[in-house]
């Protein structure tokens, strides 16, 4: 099967149901690693209910998943797909507990040429289910590896967000711990990649990696100490996927602050290499 070209982008999976208790927010809280300081002052609004559960914006990546185009449908090879970027607008604060609807689709397409590869970005938008109003756009961006050359456009003319050229003007430190992905797959994504050291090795890794949405919300994790710890003031949060983390390891995310924008890096220092590059918080 071979991308349909520009039939994809009339692919739909609307009017899914999705709903979750504060047992799944700090669940997640503690799957990108909130919690280690059980008296953390910063973390503990975050997995303790009492006396109001905080929710982490970028829980919104996992509360519906399951919905969207299927990589089958798109016709490209599972496989050699790799998660290139996050993208969520916040329009309302995420609750403690709620239920929306999922509609999702292919919004764009592009041809980097015969094996070269193709991108591809899906969009599913979360409407409260009691009101119908939005509470995220999240847009997912896929890299599929082994399936350029089917004839669309080349690229969007927008160049990717990039840090300022000057020093951060602050840099903070999140260890993983070495169980993080088996804590963190209990929100969703089941993937043997991040589980199974023979699906590992077969993908070329030494051993099972972090998720990639892992450290998206450990990114958010830093951007919320520059908030003062506010997650109602993130109204949207971007990353692009530059290198795996493996678990157990330090993450080093390094921020700018230029008014309502947030740019931030984030490195592993003891390999020496950038796992997130472009990020980009709006502050509201």
């Amino acid at each position: 099967m071979a991308i349909n070209y520009p039939g994809m982008l009339d692919l739909r999976d609307d009017g899914r149901r999705f709903a979750w208790t504060d047992r799944e927010a700090m669940l997640y809280a503690v799957g990108i690693g909130m919690g280690q300081d059980p008296i953390s002052p910063a973390d503990l609004p975050y997995v303790f209910e009492q006396p109001s559960l905080l929710v982490v914006p970028t829980f919104a990546a996992v509360i519906s998943w399951g919905a969207g185009i299927k990589a089958d449908q798109l016709g490209v090879d599972y496989t050699k797909m790799l998660h290139g970027e996050e993208d969520i607008v916040f329009h309302r604060p995420i609750p403690a507990s709620s239920s929306v609807i999922a509609d999702s689709g292919v919004i764009a397409a592009y041809d980097k040429g015969e094996g070269k590869g193709a991108v591809i970005v899906r969009e599913t938008v979360l409407r409260d289910e009691t009101d119908g109003a939005p509470l995220a756009t999240i847009h997912r961006t896929a890299f599929a590896r082994a399936d350029g050359g089917f004839g669309g456009p080349s690229g969007p003319t927008t160049p990717p967000h990039a840090a300022p050229d000057r020093a951060p003007d602050q840099v903070l430190s999140f260890e993983t711990r070495p169980e993080q992905a088996l804590l963190y797959r209990l929100s969703g994504d089941r993937n043997p990649l991040h589980v199974d050291p023979a699906v590992a090795a077969r993908a070329g890794f030494s051993r099972p990696i972090l998720h990639g949405l892992c450290t998206y919300g450990i990114t958010c994790r830093a951007v919320l100490a520059v908030t003062g710890n506010d997650p109602a003031a993130i109204r949207r949060h971007a990353v692009r996927f530059s290198s795996p983390v493996l678990p157990g390891e330090t993450i080093e995310v390094r921020l700018w602050r230029d008014g309502h924008i947030v740019s931030f890096e984030a490195d592993v220092p003891t390999r020496g290499v950038t796992v997130i590059k472009n990020g980009r918080s709006e502050l509201g």
